[in-house]
């Protein structure tokens, strides 16, 4: 058995959303769960080659089931987990959801907040975020990596290195949510399944906000963030004006 695809981002990005959407269709058997963090699990990894029967025990597919497949969005994110999905299966699909890194960034520390992983606040957070990861270094920091998730053009270039960009679907946050049926086709034929019909639109885990982004949070962000999202339009081909609107 080899799991066929991987949803590998980003987090805050619309992954628990299509994890959710996937598991209704009769031609795909997702993990037991979402998000088995086995390739960013260091210790999986410390002696080599690594076990994958524990990786493997997480799914249960059935005579129906086409394609087997995974969501763990820190993949993306985390350095050493892409050269290890390609070691394991270098024909692998994955499968990207990217939002504006702006409100990715204030969702991630909002959910952080409400977990009481973080007390800082989230001006605090984004302007202290490089002191504060260094705790993690030589890897990412899991929980303060705000801004640092955001940067999407150095994860995407580390993917196609090891992945074809035909083995790399590109997803767009609003466009999920906004029309999953047009989204889900994409899906379904990047991954060669049945088309799904007649989804209606899910709102899974979205996590109440206790106060909205101030402005200088924004403009600050804005700032940030300017070059990396005209980058992602050159590359990708998006228009991602509303990304950087008022």
């Amino acid at each position: 058995m080899k799991v066929d695809f991987i949803i590998c981002g980003t987090q805050k990005g619309g992954t628990t959303a299509l994890d959710a959407y996937l598991r209704k269709h009769p031609e795909i058997c997702m993990a037991n769960k979402k998000e088995l963090h086995f390739f960013d699990d260091e210790n999986a990894f410390c002696d080599g080659a690594p076990n994958y029967s524990p990786y493997h025990s997480c799914f249960s597919p059935k005579p129906s089931h086409k394609v087997i497949g995974e969501a763990t969005p820190i993949y993306m994110y985390w350095h050493y987990a892409t050269k290890r999905i390609w070691q394991y299966n270098p024909n692998i699909k994955l499968i990207i959801v990217l939002r504006n890194p702006i409100d990715r960034a204030y969702s991630h520390w909002n959910m952080e907040h409400l977990r009481s992983l973080d007390s800082a606040s989230f001006w605090e957070a984004i302007q202290n975020e490089d002191e504060r990861c260094r705790k993690a270094l030589p890897y990412q920091h899991r929980v303060y990596s705000y801004i640092g998730r955001g940067f999407y053009l150095e994860q995407l270039r580390r993917l196609w290195a090891y992945f074809s960009k035909t083995q790399v679907l590109v997803l767009r946050n609003e466009e999920l949510k906004q029309n999953p049926n047009k989204t889900l086709q994409k899906v379904c034929e990047f991954l060669g399944v049945e088309i799904l019909q007649g989804i209606e639109s899910l709102d899974v885990h979205a996590l109440p906000y206790t106060a909205s982004m101030s402005k200088r949070e924004k403009d600050y962000l804005r700032s940030v963030f300017e070059y990396e999202i005209r980058g992602i339009e050159r590359v990708l081909e998006w228009d991602c004006s509303n990304w950087l609107s008022e």
